[in-house]
């Protein structure tokens, strides 16, 4: 293995300020442009299941497809697409990226008000924009280290984390209202004019990104794919999270990609209670964006790890006991627990990754992990749909939901329950 130089800079110190991280003009922009962009994106969320379930009249299979589609590209250029980010500068890439989501999901409403919108538009942009985000999902990740501080990275991954999933929250109630009142289609409009947002936010960032490292000449695209590879896989830490990531992405892709459908067919709900209800994913994230750190100071970052993943999950069993009128609290109960334990687990998670890996390979460790660990979505995603058609939606939401409880005692196997916290930092070698 080629080794890879990691660039030595003095560390940043935090400037504590009334107020937090918010008062910082440069992360305000980040944390504006990212929560605007994820608002409009919980409104498409919504918006094209039910343009395929109103507009195009599909049923399980091709909502599978849909949520397969966005997913299958992690699988096939995740690996070098993290290579890749860490050659080129972050904030550009995210721009580029921004400018390519525009004017895929405006293409929808577009086709739509043309009368030419098909099944096989909505799968090309479920598609591309996978892409998309196989680029832009990392170089956001390996980017905030370079705007914040270490000791500063914990509020920053919560205020983000947070922010996006109260954006998702509102995004979601807005968008089955707007759907109920317009039509399927008018919320995606409001979706691409949120990434021209995202996008200004981006440009005017002053603070300047550290150039990257110029890589030896006789180290190849895929001598750094694999460099990235094997970090993950030989550090016991990153491991078995990502283990555990993968096996719950196969099990709740396949759950998640049947909740529409079972609340509008087997439930009976409206389109705008489907919104509100789905919005009860995001406010479990809002919540567990707001505790991970005080648990984590609390007990330990390993200890609040294990404590948040084991003790959220078997909530999720209440979904598939929904049933109409006050029997909706158990779907609400069953999205809002386990979303804030995934939430919490998400900030932990992502601040141990920025300050434990080396800067200069983030994005292949980023893309790493989620190529392994976001593999098998399009798999659950398609395993969720076909037996949705086969054995009934209910029936299988009890089936992935519960193996899904089961497959949380992956994370017992190894390190993270001999430890209180996360290291900060790798052992010399």
């Amino acid at each position: 293995m080629t080794a890879v130089a990691q660039t030595v800079e003095p560390p940043r110190v935090a400037v504590r300020r009334p107020g937090g991280l918010l008062r910082q003009r440069d992360f305000r922009l980040l944390w504006t442009g990212r929560t605007t962009s994820t608002l409009g994106n919980a409104i498409s969320g919504v918006a094209v299941p039910l343009v395929a379930l109103g507009v195009l009249h599909s049923g399980p299979v091709v909502l599978g497809l849909l949520n397969a589609a966005s997913w299958v590209p992690w699988l096939v250029i995740g690996l070098p697409a993290g290579a890749l980010i860490d050659r080129l500068p972050r904030r550009a890439t995210m721009l580029v990226c921004n400018l390519i989501w525009t004017v895929l999901v405006a293409s929808v409403p577009m086709a739509a008000w043309l009368g030419v919108l098909t099944v096989a538009q909505l799968l090309a942009v479920s598609l591309l924009g996978g892409v998309v985000s196989v680029f832009f999902s990392p170089a956001y990740q390996a980017y905030l280290p370079s705007l914040l501080a270490r000791d500063e990275l914990a509020e920053g991954n919560a205020k983000l984390q947070g922010s996006g999933q109260a954006a998702v929250v509102a995004g979601s109630g807005l968008g089955g209202l707007l759907i109920q009142a317009f039509g399927a289609v008018s919320g995606m409009v409001a979706d691409a004019v949120t990434f021209v947002v995202s996008a200004v936010c981006l440009l005017l960032i002053r603070a300047r990104e550290p150039r990257a490292q110029a890589k030896s000449r006789d180290t190849s695209l895929r001598q750094e794919v694999r460099a990235g590879f094997r970090f993950v896989a030989h550090d016991p830490f990153l491991r078995v999270m990502t283990a555990g990531a993968a096996v719950d992405n196969l099990l709740l892709s396949a759950g998640h990609a049947l909740l529409v459908v079972f609340l509008v067919r087997a439930v009976g709900v409206a389109a705008g209670t489907v919104g509100i209800l789905i919005a009860f994913d995001c406010l479990g994230g809002v919540l567990g964006a707001l505790i991970a750190n005080r648990l984590a100071r609390r007990i330990g970052t390993a200890r609040a790890l294990l404590a948040l993943s084991l003790g959220s999950t078997p909530f999720g069993l209440l979904i598939p006991l929904t049933r109409g009128g006050w029997g909706l609290a158990c779907f609400a109960a069953g999205l809002l627990i386990p979303s804030a334990g995934i939430v919490a687990v998400n900030v932990i998670g992502a601040t141990f990754r920025q300050s434990y890996c080396p800067s200069d390979m983030l994005g292949r460790i980023a893309t790493t992990g989620s190529v392994l660990s976001f593999s098998l979505i399009p798999l659950g995603a398609l395993l969720g749909g076909v037996l949705g058609a086969g054995i009934g939606v209910r029936t299988t939401l009890w089936i992935v939901l519960g193996a899904g409880v089961l497959g949380k005692l992956i994370l017992l196997i190894g390190p993270l329950r001999t430890v209180r916290d996360l290291p900060t930092e790798r052992p010399a070698r």
